[in-house]
């Protein structure tokens, strides 16, 4: 697969389909690789890329941080997940088109909208994460890293990530930077001789702006509220996935079409329907 160096970022994407461009934001929290389209919950049930590359050039990635994407030692925010696909985008230059968020690909869409709505077309929103649930597993998962690093230093957090392999989802001891740590030699050795002190208040900076509140991150409501550009709203119905964060979306997104669809009917059949009856309007 091709890699683009995105805002000093070695980016892993693929491109299926024919058609116009269409920018897929990856689920799967901090293991947001693009096999997630295929292979992780609703979108494994769903398959979207099957349908969606029929008609369109789909763009999937590794967020930074995630798969065999690098990563950046620093306060990671969603801007930030902006700035890596802005300039994916720019490397295969292309100026505008739709996005499509699943799980927490929805925030970094929602941070491109507000950022630079003058390159987004629309904006699918599928499964937004939020929920104080979410909020408060993502601040656990954080402290559990945290704790590890304080218990066993960062050489530690390396070795580990070595011995087992795991993403930070899967493994919340690894830390947000696990996958680079696996797939890079050297940023594992940087990593490694960074301060400990300063790394924690990096990590501790990033848990406190990134999971700030009981719904969906990623963009503030005025801000939301002031664009004009197209929305789809799917809800999902669990801890992760509050549909209240969904109905949050779409009450501060005034052009927003929200699907009130139970999670039982979203079905290949129904979901293919709704969004690309949405995206060729």
């Amino acid at each position: 697969m091709p890699f683009a160096n995105c805002d000093g970022i070695n980016t892993r994407y693929e491109i299926t389909g024919s058609g116009p461009p269409l920018l897929l934001f990856s689920p799967g929290g901090f293991n947001a690789t693009l096999e997630q389209w295929s292979a992780l919950g609703i979108y494994k049930k769903i398959q979207p890329l099957d349908w969606l590359s029929q008609h369109f050039t789909c763009i999937a990635f590794d967020r930074r941080e995630c798969g065999q994407s690098g990563g950046r030692v620093e306060r990671v925010t969603f801007a930030h997940f902006v700035r890596q696909a802005v300039a994916l985008l720019d490397h295969l230059k292309i100026e505008k088109a739709p996005l499509m968020g699943g799980c927490m690909g929805c925030s970094p869409v929602a941070a491109f909208a507000v950022m630079h709505p003058e390159r987004v077309k629309s904006m699918v929103l599928w499964w937004p994460v939020g929920g104080p649930k979410y909020r408060m597993s993502s601040h656990m998962r954080m402290a559990q890293h945290l704790a590890f690093v304080q218990a066993e230093g960062i050489q530690g957090v390396v070795d580990l990530v070595r011995e087992s392999g795991k993403p930070f989802n899967a493994d919340p001891r690894g830390g947000p930077w696990a996958s680079v740590i696996k797939s890079d030699p050297e940023f594992a050795k940087s990593y490694a001789a960074m301060d400990v002190e300063d790394y924690k208040l990096v990590v501790q900076g990033m848990a406190r702006t990134m999971f700030d509140r009981d719904t969906a991150p990623g963009a503030e409501p005025e801000d939301m509220m002031r664009l004009k550009i197209p929305a789809l709203i799917v809800p999902g119905n669990d801890a992760f996935h509050a549909t209240s964060a969904a109905r949050y979306l779409q009450e501060c997104l005034p052009n927003s079409d929200y699907w009130d669809m139970p999670v039982d009917g979203q079905t290949t059949e129904a979901s293919s329907a709704k969004v690309l009856e949405f995206l060729k309007r």
